[in-house]
């Protein structure tokens, strides 16, 4: 049955859920409490990216029980940037906020974060300053992580301590023009950092893990390195590709010219009998392998954004929204959410 009409909330809570049957109800309750104290109008969607434990069945009876929220339900498991991306498009509130599933976020902290957002941001980033998680499996890899992203962003004045906190507050025309791919929805504020729009931090509570476990670990590091690339080619050389590919290239021949000279030192020192050609050889091929399988999935990238955004296609499928959405702000299936540039907004961006 069509939902009826009604003003568009101040503030949406998207919240991507995989497998968190025993948080949900703790935290469904917590925001309840926290958003009520806040005293605006709102909603919270939790958008169910595949889950096998019983978790959407939970969310839809949340969505049955308490008007204030919405379940977005996708048709198996597309990951948490896709998932986002769903919540995004659903999402009614002049004031979106992002959240993990898992209680680590605290709820309380959301007023803190639409306060800093009224000083003038687009995006309010939480920084886990206290962090609750393993040293070696989360925090070191996170550490390096922000390192890097720092320094690729050291031009525009952004400097963010926690990129990867899911915890964060947008402006309106910020989601809307937001186009994520792969696992990109952690470099958003380095993005936006690039696009010229307001970035800041506010440290957050970050909690301990109580109840379920959690989806990241060390397997996760090659396609954090790999996502660094796109960040650095999409946020400094869209424009002048040769100059990335090229320095990829000079690099190649350079790493492949030490090895095959080291090589060829450690073969005269040890008396190994191999043709300097065969060092050579298989040096360069090596690295100019590895050189061109990191074009190629550039290239790749490419393609993939043009081909969904030239189709306006969604990086996701939805099962069902419960309840469903008014026709006049329903997004048409399958496709990603139209764009409303504003004076203040960047336009079609990631």
């Amino acid at each position: 049955m069509e939902a009826p009409h009604e003003e568009p909330p101040e503030l949406s809570v998207v919240i991507p859920v995989r497998d968190e049957r025993d948080n949900l109800p703790t935290l469904h309750e917590e925001l309840r409490r926290s958003l009520g104290a806040w005293g605006g109008t709102h909603e919270i969607l939790f958008v169910d990216d595949g889950s096998v434990d019983g978790s959407d069945a939970i969310a839809i009876g949340f969505a049955y029980a308490d008007p204030k929220v919405r379940t977005i339900q996708l048709r198996r498991n597309f990951g948490q940037t896709a998932a986002i991306a769903a919540g995004f498009a659903h999402a009614r509130g002049e004031v979106v906020v992002t959240m993990d599933a898992d209680l680590q976020n605290d709820p309380a902290d959301i007023p803190a974060l639409c306060a800093k957002l009224q000083e003038g941001y687009d995006i309010v980033s939480g920084w886990r300053k206290e962090r609750k998680d393993g040293w070696f499996l989360r925090r070191l890899p996170s550490a390096i992580a922000n390192r890097f992203i720092n320094k690729l962003i050291q031009g525009t004045g952004v400097r963010l301590h926690d990129y990867g906190c899911t915890l964060k507050a947008y402006r309106r025309h910020v989601v809307q023009n937001l186009r994520l791919y792969g696992e990109m929805h952690r470099f958003i504020p380095a993005f936006a950092a690039w696009m010229g729009i307001r970035v800041a931090e506010i440290p957050v509570h970050h909690r301990a893990r109580t109840r379920g476990t959690s989806k990241y670990g060390l397997s996760r590091l090659p396609r954090v390195l790999l996502d660094f690339v796109t960040l650095r080619f999409f946020c400094d050389y869209l424009t002048r590709p040769i100059q990335f590919f090229g320095r990829i290239a000079f690099a190649a021949v350079a790493l492949g010219a030490l090895l095959s000279a080291a090589l060829g030192c450690a073969g005269a020192a040890f008396g190994w009998r191999i043709e300097a050609s065969t060092y050579l050889l298989m040096n360069l091929l090596t690295v100019m392998l590895g050189g061109q399988f990191v074009t190629l999935g550039l290239l790749a990238e490419i393609m993939i954004r043009a081909y969904h955004e030239s189709q306006q296609k969604a990086t996701y499928v939805v099962e069902r929204c419960v309840p469903p959405l008014p026709q006049s702000a329903r997004p048409e299936a399958g496709r990603l959410p139209a764009t409303a540039p504003c004076a203040a907004s960047p336009g079609s961006w990631i």
